[in-house]
C-alpha cells in the first residue's frame, strides 16, 4: 500500500490561514513603505503594524471577503 505524506512545509504552504497571514504581512510592509516615505524616515514595522491594524485592517479584510 502506497501512503502519501505531506511535509510540514507543504501543509503550511497550502494553509488558507497562512496564505491570509502572508497577504496581510505584504499589506503591512506596503503601508510601512508609504508611511516611511511620507515621514522621511523608516517608521519601523511595529508602528506600521499598529497603524495599519487600527486604520486599515477591517476595510482590507472586508474587501478580501467581497472578492472571494
Amino acid at each position: 500500500m502506497l501512503s502519501q505524506t505531506c511535509s510540514g512545509s507543504d501543509l503550511l504552504r497550502n494553509s488558507t490561514l497562512y496564505q491570509e497571514f502572508l497577504a496581510e504581512r505584504e499589506e503591512i510592509l506596503k503601508h510601512k513603505w508609504i508611511e516611511s516615505e511620507k515621514a522621511g524616515y523608516d517608521i519601523g514595522f511595529e508602528r506600521a503594524l499598529t497603524d495599519w491594524i487600527l486604520n486599515h485592517r477591517s476595510k482590507w479584510r472586508e474587501g478580501r471577503r467581497m472578492a472571494a
